[in-house]
């Protein structure tokens, strides 16, 4: 995908553009310039260096309230480890694999059309890897904050009032679903495979691709982010942009205080995800920050902010192969992508 290696970090412009197309992925070249204060070329030519170097990318999957989503801990045999890693990351209903330091070795999303297909994949599939010890899984139940919500916060709040709001962060929270709720149909769904790979194709492009008219793909995209059927994300490679540490942590809070501190942490600019989940600690939260100090900052943040939560254990991220279905290189830049495709029976 690459052009060319970049091992410089962002400048302010580049987290500014970020910023921008976080909050309106599909804003135009002469919307992001006015809100940046600088002309449309300019930011049209910026973005392009960015993606074709790796840097940032702008993607495309399901909202999280129509899938089946779980959060899986694998074990690995030492001299498996990478193997494992590899072959998880090629899965196309592995949505995003983590490499962490900590109980378990590998942190994986998995998206599946229901119950079974999940219980069959992750076992079927995942746990029959040659090197694999140990999967444990905790199956996605509310979603208060993801990483389509997370900004840069490098642009202020009257510059980002300038851009539509295809992007708008929602505040209400998701409930996660037992079999997958869509009514999208097969060029919706090779709509949201082409955006998937290049969130800003033209609509003109869209259509060529899959063989329909500009206006149509025009109607149906839009259709589907009003629906909230579709999700748009920017994303970038976080460690060059000095979001060097990232925390996985499994903490537990009362039932009653559930719903407001899962509001509160989404709300932490900190914070990447928080999901509540099965099992005896009903939350997961991730966090960015930019060295490993700024984790007891958090936690201390934490510990004011939510006297009920209490942390049960900390994982750190070693390093993110892949995200939100796209590769990634030990620098966080984007290598490839691998279109979401949800496991057969059996999980092959």
């Amino acid at each position: 995908m690459r052009s060319q290696k970049s091992d410089a970090g962002f400048s302010e412009g580049d987290l500014a553009l970020i910023d921008a197309l976080q909050s309106s992925p599909r804003a135009t070249w002469t919307q992001l310039g006015r809100a940046l204060d600088i002309d449309a070329t300019t930011a049209a030519r910026h973005w392009e260096r960015l993606r074709s170097e790796g840097l940032a990318w702008i993607t495309a999957y399901e909202t999280p309230h129509i899938a089946t989503v779980a959060y899986v801990e694998v074990r690995c045999r030492p001299r498996r480890f990478e193997s494992v890693s590899h072959a998880l990351t090629q899965l196309p209903w592995v949505v995003s694999v983590d490499e962490t330091a900590g109980e378990f070795d590998l942190f994986l999303t998995v998206a599946a059309a229901d119950l079974h297909s999940l219980g069959k994949a992750v076992h079927g599939t995942i746990g029959r890897l040659l090197g694999v010890r140990a999967t444990h899984t905790r199956l996605g139940l509310t979603l208060f904050g993801e990483g389509s919500n997370w900004r840069t916060r490098a642009i202020p709040s009257a510059s980002r009032a300038l851009l539509p709001d295809s992007g708008t962060v929602h505040e209400s929270r998701d409930a996660y679903s037992t079999h997958m709720l869509t009514r999208l149909t097969p060029q919706d769904i090779a709509l949201r495979t082409a955006l998937g790979h290049d969130g800003r194709l033209s609509y003109k492009d869209l259509g060529a691709e899959i063989r329909m008219s500009e206006f149509t793909a025009r109607r149906r995209v839009r259709r589907m982010l009003r629906d909230r059927e579709l999700t748009l994300r920017c994303d970038f490679a976080h460690p060059l942009a000095g979001y060097r540490a990232v925390a996985l942590y499994r903490a537990t809070v009362p039932h009653p205080h559930l719903e407001h501190t899962g509001a509160t942490l989404a709300r932490m600019e900190q914070v990447r995800l928080a999901v509540s989940v099965s099992g005896p600690h009903n939350l997961l939260v991730m966090v960015w920050v930019h060295d490993l100090n700024g984790i007891n900052s958090f936690e201390a943040l934490l510990a004011d902010r939510l006297p009920h939560l209490e942390v049960k254990d900390r994982t750190i991220t070693l390093h993110t192969p892949k995200r939100m279905g796209w590769l990634l290189d030990p620098l966080g830049r984007a290598i490839g992508h691998i279109p979401l495709a949800l496991p057969l029976d059996g999980g092959m």
